[in-house]
């Protein structure tokens, strides 16, 4: 970034291209990332044990040191049986939203989503989903924020002179798309309820512009996300979790992974009424997530917290960010609902 930005908000800069890598534009990430599957791979859309699925989250991060970097996600999909055999079609929505330091970078995206799941036997749930998702990206922020050398006339601080910086707008808007596959199967026919699933997406394939300036030109760098998951039944009340996403963006690497240990409550088991679930997730060489995610059939919360373990863990006293995530999965009332089909994508 161009503009020279005033002392005190240098520890504001330190965290945000520590935990971001924002000098190379990266991409904003979720400790609850399976929260957000169509961030992770938009051919993840449609893959749930239901028909509908809304999805949101909240994240604020940095708060002890710095003005917060607050973001959210919600996503919606709708799932539904296409022609004489088990194929399915999903459409869906993602918007997301983030507000990051005292200039209040803005970023707001509004991109609608697309996924075929191909079926691939005929006895058992194995399916090959190809899904994408593109749309509009718009970036601002609050120039009168802005703090720059010109500012200062030898004196003090003139909020009235010029910032001296050359761009004309301090918004701009961008399309941009991703594609992504993913194979989801059950373990085994004798075990419906364990599945698995693998996918790889590439997101940014479009490259599109990155920045306030007009010269140098500087482009998104594409994404290539690595995501898998397995779910196994330990006995009839409780079961295991385990997923993980592996990111390359650039130069830059994340890998985060975890599991959550899931307890039904109720009287009936196959269709339980409370759900809780607890367990923790590890970002590499950034935070260890402790999550807790409640059912309510049909809806969840969850909570999480990054427990800071990076190099900035002595300024931020090891205080990262808290999210909050809020679902619902349904079922409609019809003959061709996914509750009423013994073979359809789920995880």
């Amino acid at each position: 970034m161009r503009l020279r930005i005033h002392i005190n908000l240098l520890m504001a800069i330190a965290i945000g291209l520590s935990a971001f890598s924002a000098v190379e534009a990266q991409d904003i990430h979720f400790s609850q990332f399976f929260e957000a599957p169509l961030l992770r791979n938009p051919s993840l859309a449609g893959i749930f044990q239901g028909d509908i699925r809304f999805q949101g989250v909240y994240r604020s991060q940095w708060a002890s040191v710095s003005v917060p970097y607050q973001t959210g996600s919600f996503n919606f999909d709708f799932k539904k049986p296409v022609g004489g055999g088990n194929d399915f079609i999903t459409t869906g929505l993602q918007v997301l939203y983030d507000r990051a330091g005292t200039a209040s970078l803005t970023t707001t995206s509004v991109m609608p989503a697309f996924n075929y799941h191909k079926a691939l036997s005929g006895d058992k749930n194995k399916y090959l989903a190809l899904g994408v998702m593109g749309g509009l990206v718009q970036r601002r922020f609050d120039r009168s924020k802005i703090t720059t050398n010109n500012h200062f006339d030898g004196n003090g601080y003139n909020p009235s002179l010029a910032d001296g910086e050359t761009f004309t707008n301090s918004n701009y808007s961008y399309l941009d798309g991703s594609i992504g596959m993913t194979f989801n199967s059950a373990i085994g026919e004798d075990r419906p309820d364990d599945n698995y699933f693998i996918g790889v997406a590439y997101h940014h394939f479009n490259r599109p512009k990155n920045s306030f300036y007009q010269t140098p030109e500087i482009e998104l760098q594409p994404k290539i996300v690595v995501s898998s998951g397995v779910k196994f039944t330990l006995n009839e009340t409780s079961y295991f979790t385990i997923q993980a996403d592996y990111s390359k963006q650039g130069t830059y690497t994340e890998i985060i992974g975890g599991a959550l240990y899931s307890y039904k409550m109720g009287n009936d088991v196959e269709n339980p009424e409370y759900t809780l679930h607890l367990g923790g997730f590890m970002r590499a060489k950034d935070a260890f997530i402790p999550v807790v995610k409640f059912d309510y059939h049909p809806f969840s919360v969850a909570f999480s917290y990054d427990a800071n373990v990076s190099q900035l863990k002595t300024a931020s006293q090891g205080r990262g960010g808290m999210e909050l995530s809020v679902s619902y999965i349904g079922f409609f009332d019809r003959d061709n609902s996914s509750k009423n089909i013994p073979l359809c994508p789920r995880f």
